[in-house]
């Protein structure tokens, strides 16, 4: 039997369709699974087909509602039960990730316990994308292939052919991404920096560095009611950049995030398909991950190495 006779692919409801690109990617179909609802608002994922001694890759991003997350827990507990070999939970999004410390006394670390949960269910690998803090890693005592976005990103704007490119992060927290793109695309960056006069003022935001002239990249793991993101577009092109661009990895775009992108001086919006979006726009552009996770469950099963996939040339 051949090691891809081994492998199931199945996907929660909610990455169905980025599944279903992994498995046709991949080179099989994606596996025959239901969700049975109740009434009463619960649900019973289950498998339709065999997975006895198979290595099952469970595709499910976490995002809002928690739903997701539960259906991804309970599709784990299920496989195990069905006397899988191998669990691995596939989270294109890692849901909770902005939890990942206690930043004021009495909440919980959520990143912390969803990785308790996922160990609990049964899960014996965890394959995700951009985590938004990286020692979320340490939380886990299973493997976690960490992949970065970057892989896909870099050759779409290498193909952009801009001139004067500079790199761009809209806080200091991301300033260590912003300066990995400019490292790999061998120009420089500059950082927002947001600021608060007194508590509860809004906020001010400063610009360190020069972009006069420039097309800039503005870069972040996620974009969520998208409001730092077009304020530091907005102040870009006040300091006079040639064009700004927003990247991001995980499209949230919660709250007023649409509107306020769509009235913002970009470009585009490049995202990806980690979370499918909630209405269509032609400053969105969507570069799909699925090539890449379906390459990484073939290195998982060929016990090849992954960190390779994310070292770049200069060419």
């Amino acid at each position: 039997m051949s090691k891809k006779n081994l492998v199931s692919i199945f996907a929660g409801r909610e990455s169905h369709n980025l599944a279903k690109g992994i498995a046709e990617s991949y080179g099989m179909e994606l596996g025959k699974s239901i969700v049975t609802e109740f009434s009463d608002g619960e649900f019973q994922p289950s498998y339709e087909e065999n997975i006895r001694g198979r290595d099952v890759f469970i595709v499910q991003s976490t995002y809002a509602p928690s739903d997701n997350l539960f259906e991804l827990l309970m599709m784990i507990d299920a496989a195990r039960r069905a006397s899988a070999k191998n669990i691995i939970a596939l989270m294109p999004y890692f849901g909770f990730a902005r939890q990942d410390r206690k930043d004021k006394p009495r909440v919980s670390i959520a990143a912390k316990l969803i990785a308790n949960l996922l160990s609990a269910s049964g899960v014996t690998r965890v394959i995700t994308i951009d985590l938004h803090a990286d020692q979320i890693q340490g939380f886990f005592d299973v493997p976690v292939d960490h992949l970065f976005a970057s892989s896909i990103f870099v050759p779409y704007l290498k193909n952009l052919e801009l001139e004067n490119l500079i790199f761009a992060s809209p806080d200091t927290g991301g300033t260590r991404r912003a300066a990995n793109y400019a490292k790999v695309m061998n120009t420089g960056f500059v950082i927002c920096y947001k600021q608060r006069a007194k508590p509860n003022e809004v906020e001010r935001m400063s610009l360190v560095g020069n972009v006069k002239g420039k097309n800039v990249v503005l870069v972040d793991d996620i974009i969520d009611t998208a409001g730092s993101m077009t304020k530091a577009g907005e102040l870009i092109m006040k300091e006079g950049a040639k064009s700004v661009r927003a990247m991001c990895t995980h499209p949230v775009f919660s709250g007023k995030a649409y509107d306020r992108l769509e009235n913002a001086p970009f470009t585009e919006i490049v995202t990806t398909d980690t979370i499918p979006l909630k209405k269509e726009s032609n400053k969105i552009k969507v570069l799909s991950t699925a090539d890449l996770f379906a390459e990484v469950i073939k290195r998982v099963e060929s016990k090849k190495s992954i960190s390779s996939l994310f070292k770049f040339s200069d060419k």
